[in-house]
């Protein structure tokens, strides 16, 4: 695969031994990993490449998203958010009301 245009980077709290842990992991993270995947295919957002991680260690805004290369930092993740992040960089633009850092 070529270098993605745009990395997006869902906190699921993985841990490098063991089981998922954490807050973003309690706060549903793993099943929107799969939403923002759909997502940015029915818009048709190209060279997006998805990815889970381990703990962002921002868990009070947890689930986090972090978009590269732009480096937008977005918390409280819902499939609503989702949404709107989505509409918003199909547009270029950011979902400022969002963002978190």
């Amino acid at each position: 695969m070529p270098k993605p245009k745009h990395h997006l980077l869902l906190c699921s709290s993985s841990r490098v031994i063991g089981e998922p842990n954490g807050t973003c992991t309690r706060r549903d993270a793993p099943s929107l990993i799969q939403y923002i995947m759909e997502g940015v295919e029915e818009r048709g957002i190209e060279d997006v490449m998805v990815s889970n991680t381990g703990c962002l260690k921002m868990c009070d805004k947890g689930p986090v998203l972090v978009v590269y290369p732009e480096g937008w930092w977005y918390g409280k993740i819902t499939e609503d958010t989702v949404d709107e992040i989505l509409d918003a960089l199909a547009e270029g633009k950011v979902a400022e009301a969002h963002l978190v850092a």
